[in-house]
């Protein structure tokens, strides 16, 4: 489930433990949420927190 964005946070080099930070919630909820296909929306904004964690990691 969910392989999109599983593939796009490798691709980043984003670890999952670094999203659920990111969405304020524990890596062993995200990992619940992502057992189920999840909506657009959803998809949306965890893919721009790879996106943020990524340009945070690039200006440091």
């Amino acid at each position: 489930m969910n392989e999109d964005i599983r593939a796009y946070a490798k691709v980043k080099k984003v670890k999952l433990w670094q999203i659920a930070d990111a969405l304020g919630i524990s890596d062993a909820q995200l990992s619940r949420k992502m057992r189920y296909e999840l909506d657009v929306s959803s998809k949306r904004e965890i893919m721009e927190h790879i996106d943020r964690i990524v340009a945070r990691r690039q200006s440091a």
